[in-house]
């Protein structure tokens, strides 16, 4: 089993950019994760797995399949070098992004589409969400904060690995989704309908917008019909990854 004890070590120095900087993520298609759970969320598709870094206090679960993954110990110094978190498990993988065919997006009949939604948690619970209602897939607009950000990856707690994450131009992947006879949503607070009186389909997408001035108002003019959680009590707005769980239910159910 390969060891690294310097911080100046190239691997910990790659490690470590692609922790900080954007721009190296996007370049190389790859990302680093922390924790137990995303590890072994991580290893379950192990194509996914380039490296898993563990520390001096920590050890694998015997029952983790990490046949023909990279395995290397680190020291407490790179540890805390590595560590996103206050209190870190010392547990770590260097992963690849998924790549997705182009053919299989036609295979895609519900989605979720982020314009411009800027907090890294906000984007992660959405992936989460979208996860868990039994979303296809998250395509993600000009101006939304990186799916690969640390942040983000906490906050979506494995769902990284579950449900592809794109990128891409929502005036485009609207028109597509129109083409195909996909019901497009979008969210706005003028011009609604509540969630809860839309007929029904197999077949959606919805497009969720920016913290403070929600969707892009040409986009909004592409899309089917928009739609509004109604606000009962006194609050002025619902938190963006809150109503986009409301409304993927309400639309999936």
């Amino acid at each position: 089993m390969k060891r690294i004890e310097s911080t100046q070590n190239s691997l910990v120095k790659h490690w470590k950019k692609l922790l900080s900087v954007r721009k190296e993520r996007e370049k190389t298609s790859e990302f680093i994760i922390e924790g137990y759970h995303l590890v072994e969320e991580a290893i379950k598709q192990k194509t996914n797995v380039l490296t898993i870094m563990i520390s001096d206090t920590s050890e694998i679960p015997d029952t983790w399949d990490v046949t023909n993954i990279e395995i290397v110990e680190i020291n407490e110094v790179i540890k805390k070098e590595l560590a996103e978190t206050e209190h870190t498990q010392g547990i770590f993988a260097h992963c690849k992004q998924q790549t997705v065919m182009e053919e299989e997006h036609l295979k895609w009949s519900r989605l979720l589409l982020i314009d411009a939604v800027q907090d890294p948690g906000n984007i992660g619970t959405m992936i989460r969400t979208a996860d868990a209602a039994g979303i296809d897939a998250v395509i993600l607009g000009k101006g939304s904060a990186d799916a690969f950000n640390p942040k983000t990856l906490r906050s979506a707690q494995g769902s990284h690995f579950h449900i592809p994450i794109l990128k891409g131009d929502l005036h485009s992947w609207v028109e597509q989704l129109k083409n195909r006879q996909i019901s497009v949503f979008g969210t706005a607070f003028e011009n609604s309908t509540p969630f809860h009186k839309v007929e029904k389909s197999n077949s959606f997408a919805l497009i969720v917008g920016n913290e403070g001035s929600g969707i892009n108002k040409e986009l909004l003019e592409q899309t089917d019909q928009n739609i509004i959680v109604p606000l009962i009590g006194q609050a002025e707005s619902l938190n963006v990854a809150v109503a986009t769980g409301i409304l993927l239910y309400g639309l999936s159910l």
